[in-house]
């Protein structure tokens, strides 16, 4: 019986490291290249040629006015959550990309936007969520981390939260062949 209970102990501790190495979608700011804020925000499109308009709109801002800066454009004042444009430096660099930043109440988002060289694209770029980090979301990285340093925080959690799965599933099995041996 005793090496049931150790099956069991192995069985209980593989399963939770299998369930705990799920990939979960979390939040995280690379370098500042994620943005994560209270309120959402959108530059369109998100490529545009030296010259071209883009519409700014912010959303969810508890203040009537957003302010929007960008090196690229002269600062606008979104007034009551409606939409407002900016036209692109005609001397924009084709090719380069600018920081747009959205200021709701003292926090900042911040997207990217593209000049390009000579045509128009009709993309959006946006940011939501909440915090303060200084660049556009970038999609496509498939759930992995573009850079190798993690955050010692979150590691340490995740270890301890793997470290409490394993003692509380080896917990488990020593109770229920503890019983198991009270009842034969």
């Amino acid at each position: 019986m005793r090496s049931i209970g150790a099956l069991r102990v192995a069985a209980t501790a593989l399963l939770g490291v299998a369930a705990l190495s799920f990939p979960v979608p979390v939040a995280v700011a690379e370098d500042g290249n994620n943005d994560v804020t209270s309120f959402g925000f959108t530059v369109t499109p998100s490529t545009i040629a030296a010259g071209g308009t883009v519409t700014l709109n912010a959303t969810e801002c508890q203040v009537p006015t957003v302010k929007v800066m960008a090196p690229v454009f002269d600062d606008v004042t979104l007034n009551e959550g409606k939409p407002g444009t900016a036209q692109v430096y005609p001397d924009a660099k084709p090719g380069a990309q600018y920081d747009v930043t959205f200021e709701c109440k003292g926090e900042k988002g911040t997207t990217t936007l593209t000049i390009a060289g000579g045509e128009q694209h009709t993309n959006t770029s946006t940011g939501t969520g909440t915090g303060d980090v200084h660049k556009g979301v970038k999609a496509g990285a498939g759930g992995s981390f573009s850079d190798a340093d993690g955050d010692p925080v979150q590691i340490a959690a995740g270890s301890a939260v793997l470290a409490g799965a394993l003692g509380f599933g080896v917990y488990l099995s020593r109770r229920r062949s503890g019983n198991a041996g009270d009842s034969a």
